[in-house]
């Protein structure tokens, strides 16, 4: 039987989660294990379920119990779900919800990079992508066009933030992905675990001796790894001299870069290995 309740209190400490904490608060470094994220909109939770991920709450518009949220909160029948209508939800948050239903979920433990990249032949790197709009769209470009995992420097947004992992239409449930930090940090000792794993590296950059995204002996490579740098600035400098190709996408109309995200979709589609 699902575990209903009405909203009748803002100040509800079970409420907190959705409207008091930050999305550093619900990352919790200090202790990781604690950490929470919220996932927005049926389609994200459903594939965040799938994926194994652990429901703590939900926090559902009214008329969407009986609809769109139902078959997930079916799946869920021990789990609270707090519920009131949109302007209610609305005023809480301090967002209009997508599709009307958020859940708060237990962040899952994430693997080591070798663990990932193990059996993978297409990756991607992303090196201080700070924006989580643009990190969610690359992992749903990836998720479409044949990459076999993402690794992300510190600097990058996490994943899990909400609008990440909106944006990214719960592909960050199904793109195996982790951090590259500790004993695998980048660019060193990140660029040489690659190198151990067979892999070619190709930073995504605008140089003289950038060769062509369909250079043919880029596109033979039998592992490869795009690198994708912060959006303004680019890669770093010592990260393009590190990586064994520099790669650029030919363009018209005097047009000098993509925006990082629509860059990544070029870049997956040309390199992506495909299914023959």
């Amino acid at each position: 039987m699902l575990q209903i309740m009405e909203i009748k209190d803002f100040n509800a400490p079970e409420l907190d989660v959705y409207a008091r904490l930050t999305e550093n608060q619900l990352l919790n470094r200090h202790e990781p294990e604690k950490g929470i994220f919220i996932a927005e909109s049926p389609k994200v939770i459903e594939r965040a379920l799938n994926g194994g991920c652990v429901p703590l709450s939900f926090l559902v518009e009214k008329r969407h119990l009986e609809t769109q949220a139902r078959e997930i909160l079916e799946r869920c029948s021990q789990i609270p779900v707090y519920t009131a209508e949109f302007d209610v939800l609305t005023q809480l948050t301090g967002f209009k919800l997508t599709r009307g239903m958020l859940c708060a979920m237990r962040r899952p433990k994430l693997p080591n990079p070798e663990e990932i990249c193990r059996e993978a032949k297409r990756i991607v790197i992303l090196e201080n992508v700070v924006n989580p709009t643009n990190v969610g769209a690359i992992f749903r470009s990836a998720a479409a066009l044949y990459m076999d995992a993402v690794l992300l420097t510190s600097g990058c947004s996490n994943p899990l933030y909400r609008r990440a992992a909106r944006v990214s239409m719960g592909t960050v449930f199904q793109v195996p992905w982790t951090f590259l930090e500790g004993d695998f940090s980048w660019p060193e000792p990140g660029i040489s675990l690659l190198r151990k794993m067979g892999f070619k590296t190709a930073a995504m950059a605008l140089r003289e001796d950038s060769v062509s995204i369909d250079d043919p002996a880029l596109m033979r490579e039998e592992k490869l790894a795009v690198v994708l740098g912060t959006e303004g600035d680019g890669l770093i400098s010592s990260t393009i001299a590190d990586c064994d190709y520099t790669v650029k996408i030919p363009m018209s109309h005097n047009v000098d870069s993509l925006n990082v995200a629509a860059a990544s979709a070029v870049a997956f589609w040309q390199l992506g290995r495909r299914p023959d």
